[in-house]
């Protein structure tokens, strides 16, 4: 038997051991090299890979991720420089127990994956040269199921900064898709998949104010092809997620006092090197090599020597200036330059000329009819003089919109605006309108509060007590019957006709007075059991009495309120009593004032811009308590907090958790010590008692009629 245990050990240890090898597969090396003209990435890790890792592609800037769940990053550094051929780096990225291998390209590409031994290899794809950039194209996964697959689903939803998210469910994570832009239009296309009846439509989402106008899906043999319309000057990137490829396209920022856009300076790099040349004639070289157009101000003079090797031009035109404390203004191709202080002169009087004007320009009135934002507050706000907004929460302000010789009249009968300013200021109103006469998203809010109790208590006690006969009847002949009034005991005895009876009457008392009681405060009486023991000559009689109570009860109380409010207006709902009570004056005289016993709920949602909802709560639950000389009390439950909850998540706000035990044991002294005979001298109660209280809250966000049903 020893024998077997210890195998049965040392088997269990060799089990663990492999396990927690298995479970420290980690990435020990990453190296990339050239087999047969593709580029191969080779990953090195401690344990075999069981599949071959999901990963997904982005366009700009060109990467590819894959994810290893379970592994670690046994490298010792996250960034692996590498610079050959189309792989720039790799990063490799720990977070818990899942690490990302993200592959740095020069240009995006496919790829393939397999597993070697404890290897895994990535093989790029050859990068086209110039012919890839020509058609912006980029495949993000071979199709290695060649049967034909369809598409889940296709979905348009709106994005931060206006950006529209063009969202496909595929099938599996190895569908084949090219993205390409063709002139003012984006395809995808989706290799070997088929697109079902329900989703072969056009998705017109102009509204939502994105750069996506139309969404356009059909099938193209054995391929689905998606075109996505969009209007303005715009970009786009593309990636996979396991079985979800997105598609995002944003408007381009358009800053028009740059010379070049996007972030820092972006200018084609040119060579200066010159000794003490003119400004003049220097602003005139930097001109032929931009071709913009270059106004010199009259007072732009002076020398400069320097000295600079491919430096983006933008950022030499702004050290030049810089040196020479000169400044810049852009209007379409054609720049400006001045001296700083010339120009802010210029501008000071071009200022002071436009306020000179609206000073002088005549006014003009307009009305404005409001939908959902009462006309007073947007009034209040116009002047300065309160709330900018009718929408609960707006925050006061003393900024005016309106002009000096602006006036504005609200009509509540109608809901209308009379605003009378100078044209300039119209336009702002109306832009300031435009944004806040929109109607108001509300969100339900459901409370439960979920009060729980178990309590429990037994209670056994003893009476022990005898009598004396005080007057007695004898009887020669006849039964006798024997019946417990109260504390004085009698017996009647009678003939077999019952023509004649006897009665004695008996003085009882108690030695041992020690009955059960009501355990736990139930209000239920003890069940008891009694005997009596007299003498051959019934001139005396022994008492026992035997009382025991057990009590166990469970309850839940369940109370579900709920209110609907618009977003960031606070909403009130309680139910209960108002409890009255004697209150002293200061004359001498009482009065009847009230205070309420209710169940309460106080809420304030703010709708914040990812769709979660903030909660500013104060839930109470009172009831009536015990009562006092100065009136009834009152017993009192309350949770104020603040907590982000996601729409239609639940969370648990508040608890309360109760737990009474209490022993007690009476005993007369001495006696009540004995074993055995002692139960008759004592008594014992044990009570336990748990209450709990739970507050659960769930806010959803009405989108429709029937939401709140």
């Amino acid at each position: 038997m020893a024998q077997w245990l210890r195998a049965a050990g040392l088997g269990l240890l060799a089990f663990g051991a492999l396990a927690v090898a298995h479970a420290q597969n980690a990435i020990e090396a990453v190296t990339s090299s050239t087999q047969s003209g593709s580029e191969v990435i080779r990953i090195d890790l401690a344990q075999p890979l069981t599949a071959v890792p999901a990963g997904f592609a982005v366009q700009t800037p060109a990467r590819i991720a894959l994810d290893f769940p379970g592994v670690t990053n046994a490298i010792g550094r996250s960034a692996i420089e590498v610079n050959q051929g189309n792989l720039r780096s790799v990063n490799v990225v720990q977070a818990g127990e899942r690490s990302r291998v993200v592959l740095n390209l020069k240009q995006a590409t496919a790829y393939k994956a397999e597993i070697q031994g404890k290897s895994l290899l990535v093989t790029l794809e050859p990068v086209a040269g110039p012919a890839l950039v020509a058609s912006a194209s980029t495949t993000f996964a071979e199709n290695r199921n060649r049967d034909t697959l369809p598409l889940r689903d296709v979905d348009f939803r709106l994005g931060s900064d206006s950006t529209g998210r063009v969202i496909v469910d595929l099938p599996n994570n190895q569908v084949g898709v090219d993205v390409k832009q063709q002139g003012k239009s984006l395809v995808v296309e989706f290799t070997k998949s088929t697109l079902p009846e329900g989703l072969r439509r056009r998705l017109d989402v102009a509204d939502f104010g994105t750069p996506v106008q139309l969404i356009t899906s059909q099938q193209a043999g054995d391929r689905v092809r998606m075109t996505i319309d969009a209007k303005g000057d715009w970009e786009h990137s593309a990636y996979q997620s396991e079985n979800q490829f997105v598609v995002e396209v944003r408007a381009r920022k358009v800053d028009p006092t740059k010379l070049t856009q996007g972030v820092g300076y972006n200018g084609e790099k040119l060579s200066l090197n010159f000794q003490n040349i003119e400004i003049r004639s220097l602003l005139q070289v930097i001109a032929d090599f931009t071709n913009f157009n270059i106004v010199t101000s009259d007072s732009v003079t002076g020398a400069l020597t320097l000295r600079l090797k491919d430096v983006p031009w933008d950022q030499a035109l702004d050290i030049i200036m810089q040196a020479k404390n000169l400044g810049m203004r852009k209007n379409g191709s054609v720049l400006w330059i001045a001296p700083k202080d010339e120009i802010n002169a210029k501008e000071k009087l071009e200022f002071e000329a436009k306020a000179a004007i609206e000073n002088l320009e005549p006014l003009r009135t307009q009305s404005f009819q409001l939908n959902y934002t009462k006309a007073i507050a947007i009034a209040q706000g116009l002047t300065g003089t309160g709330a900018s907004s009718g929408g609960g929460g707006g925050s006061g302000t003393t900024t005016r919109i309106l002009s000096p010789r602006g006036s504005v009249i609200a009509e509540s009968r109608t809901n209308q605006l009379f605003v009378s300013d100078i044209p300039s200021r119209l336009a702002q109103v109306t832009e300031l309108i435009q944004k806040l006469d929109v109607p108001v998203r509300q969100v339900l809010i459901e409370a439960r509060i979920v009060e729980a109790s178990d309590t429990f208590g037994k209670s056994l006690g003893v009476r022990l007590g005898g009598g004396i006969a005080g007057e007695r009847f004898a009887s020669s002949a006849g039964n006798r019957a024997f019946a417990n009034v109260g504390a004085m005991p009698t017996i009647t005895a009678g003939t077999n006709g019952g023509a004649s009876t006897a009665t004695t009457t008996w003085t009882n008392s108690n030695f041992i007075n020690l009955p059960a009681g009501d355990a736990g405060g139930t209000g239920n009486a003890a069940g008891t059991f009694a005997i009596s023991l007299f003498n051959s000559s019934f001139s005396r009689m022994l008492n026992l009495e035997i009382s025991a109570l057990e009590a166990d009860g469970k309850g839940k109380l369940v109370s579900s309120p709920r209110v609907i409010t618009a977003d960031q207006t606070k909403a009130l709902i309680e139910q209960g009593e108002e409890i009255p009570y004697q209150q002293a004056t200061s004359s001498g005289a009482t009065s009847i004032s009230f205070r309420k016993a209710v169940l309460k709920l106080e809420v304030t949602p703010q709708i914040t811009p990812e769709g979660n909802i903030i909660l500013t709560l104060d839930v109470s639950k009172d009831a009536r308590g015990v009562n006092t000389s100065a009136g009834p009390a009152i017993n009192t439950k309350h949770v104020q907090t603040e907590v982000l909850v996601e729409n239609g998540g639940t969370v648990v706000i508040g608890g309360i958790f109760e737990l009474t035990e209490t022993n007690d044991e009476s005993r007369v002294p001495v006696l009540g010590e004995v074993p055995y005979v002692g139960a008759l001298f004592r008594k014992r109660e044990r009570v336990a008692n748990k209450t709990e209280m739970l507050v659960f809250i769930t806010p959803k966000m009405i989108t429709d009629r029937n939401a709140a049903r």
